[in-house]
């Protein structure tokens, strides 16, 4: 989910009048309580402050998981993860399933707390992304020439469409063509209804694949 991330958080006091701004720079900050202005420190009151959202400034921030392909695994391992950070105009740019190529800075997120004492000099990793390219072409950007025109129109005819797709998933994997057009239908997702009282019916499709993970 994108979520704000505080810039520089507002308060306005109650006995003054002042509107106070706290800039953060890190991770974790404390909100301040007391007013530090000039004029409640000459009357020598301790006026409340109250936050004001509307004079803070946000900045729109994404966590993403990004995970190695799967042709670039090692035989016997799983795909490794790497969390990144998105800010400002780089979130949304990325969802699940496409394959990008990210320019960022590789930095630690230092442990606070019981967590520090346990980890001692280690720390987790995450990149902050700079910049993202897609390397996933939209459906309006693919040029369909007469030679695959032909292919599909071929395919289509032939009447075996469905079985077709369906053994294209993991081609490695022998068998298991019921699963395969599970997954394919998973994939294609279906036709989003619009019922007469204006009731919408989403036409994602829902699959629980169950059996030994081994």
């Amino acid at each position: 989910d994108v979520k704000p991330a505080v810039q520089v958080s507002a308060y306005t006091c109650d006995r003054c009048g002042c509107e106070i701004f706290q800039p953060v720079t890190d991770k974790q900050y404390g909100p301040l309580t007391t007013c530090p202005s000039s004029d409640c420190k000459a009357k020598q009151a301790k006026g409340q402050l109250h936050p004001s959202s509307r004079a803070s400034k946000f900045l729109p921030f994404q966590e993403v998981k990004v995970q190695e392909l799967a042709d670039q695994v090692h035989i016997g391992q799983i795909p490794r993860s790497l969390t990144m950070h998105c800010f400002g105009t780089l979130v949304r740019k990325v969802n699940p399933g496409d394959v990008v190529d990210i320019s960022g800075i590789f930095l630690p997120t230092p442990y606070t707390g019981f967590r520090a004492m346990k980890a001692g000099l280690l720390t987790d990793t995450y990149l902050e992304a700079h910049y993202i390219h897609q390397h996933k072409k939209a459906y309006s950007e693919i040029i369909v020439d007469p030679l695959l025109a032909r292919r599909i129109d071929r395919y289509r005819q032939s009447g075996q469409v469905y079985e077709l797709f369906a053994k294209s998933i993991a081609p490695e994997i022998f068998g298991h063509l019921d699963v395969k057009k599970a997954l394919l239908l998973l994939l294609i997702g279906g036709v989003t209804k619009e019922m007469g009282d204006g009731m919408k019916i989403r036409g994602d499709i829902n699959i629980c694949l169950m059996g030994d993970p081994g």
